[in-house]
């Protein structure tokens, strides 16, 4: 249940509720079929038609010509990338739509083809991936010390790049309503556990001038951090702790962001981490707490589908709900406070230490 704003505000939108019980043979067919969405994407990508369109628009006609699609299947596949959203067909012409511009041309700070790719290949293309995890609980291809393929990216610099990459640009998405979320004039100090490069760092202290930031990461990530820093100005007013924030003290802040963490760890562990918060914010503060938390009627089919492809790249990584986190936030002595759906399936909680 969402908690209303106390400012006034009306409270979060429900969740959508879930689509009726399929009847028609064909709606059957196509859940079983939906993984051709993926398909046109990536031959999108492969292919090059994000990257021919650019912020122009080009007929049929000129895509083949730059792209090399044949004609028997590309007014289909162009028409297919229109109808789920990748392109706008206006007339005889196709142009990107915004979020491809965003997020599926190279040379865009928001890119996440290549995270996409990237990931699809670690949960598995074969057909035993999902099976295999319902029925032992394991991730694919976890090890029996529990490492899975997806640690890897870390020590794979090309990976790595794709995968902060991706981070930024959900960063990016979520990044305005965190600097709405809460009164930020009456903080000077934040503390973003987890916050990789700094993304969304950089985001709130650019909203908030007076603020000042710490990121703590693991100590890979201090380069990162410190190219992103120089990019966007923010080497004065942002600073790098490197670390691990189950066995180190985290930093103290009057705002303290856990954003994208709870997800990967086991329930005595998030409840650990809050407890954590809890003595790192300072009297009066705040935490936000922000995940893609999964619906608290269990009807929203993508964070269902959102906490399953985590169990596939993790070994102790499971969705959860705005109750639960309210839950251990309240455990940990914080007094929740809203409770607020963002863009990218996410939704925001934050609350007050007394």
């Amino acid at each position: 249940m969402t908690t209303p704003d106390p400012a006034g505000a009306p409270p979060a939108p429900a969740a959508p509720s879930g689509r009726p019980p399929l009847d028609d043979p064909f709606d059957v067919m196509f859940v079983g079929w939906s993984f051709f969405r993926g398909k046109l994407l990536t031959a999108a990508v492969d292919l090059g038609v994000f990257t021919a369109l650019g912020e122009g628009r080009l007929d049929a006609g000129e895509l083949r010509a730059r792209t090399g699609l044949h004609p028997r299947g590309a007014r289909d596949f162009l028409d297919a990338l229109a109808a789920v959203g990748l392109l706008v067909r206006e007339g005889d012409r196709y142009r990107n739509s915004p979020g491809t511009l965003r997020h599926l041309l190279p040379d865009r700070p928001g890119f996440v083809g290549g995270f996409l790719r990237m990931t699809s290949e670690l949960m598995g293309g074969d057909d035993d991936a999902l099976a295999g995890l319902l029925r032992s609980g394991d991730a694919r291809g976890q090890n029996a010390g529990g490492e899975v393929p997806f640690t890897r990216i870390f020590h794979d610099p090309d990976r790595l790049r794709q995968f902060l990459s991706a981070m930024d640009g959900f960063s990016g998405a979520v990044a305005p309503g965190i600097a709405d979320l809460v009164d930020w004039s009456a903080y000077s100090t934040f503390a973003d556990i987890g916050g990789a490069r700094g993304s969304l760092a950089a985001a709130l202290a650019a909203a908030h001038p007076h603020l000042t930031g710490t990121v703590l990461d693991r100590p890979s990530m201090e380069p990162h951090f410190d190219a992103l820093t120089a990019e966007r100005g923010m080497e004065r007013r942002l600073r790098f702790t490197g670390g691990d924030f189950f066995r180190d003290e985290l930093p103290h802040a009057d705002v303290v962001v856990l954003g994208g963490v709870l997800h990967d760890w086991p329930d005595e562990r998030r409840a650990l981490l809050l407890r954590k918060a809890h003595d790192a914010v300072h009297e009066g503060g705040a935490v936000i707490v922000y995940d893609t938390m999964i619906d608290d009627g269990r009807e929203q089919a993508e964070t269902l589908m959102l906490s399953l492809i985590m169990m596939l790249q993790s070994a102790r990584a499971r969705g959860f709900s705005p109750a639960e986190c309210a839950s251990w936030m309240t455990d940990a002595g914080f007094t929740v406070e809203r409770t607020v759906r963002l863009p990218a399936l996410t939704t925001a909680i934050t609350g007050r230490r007394n």
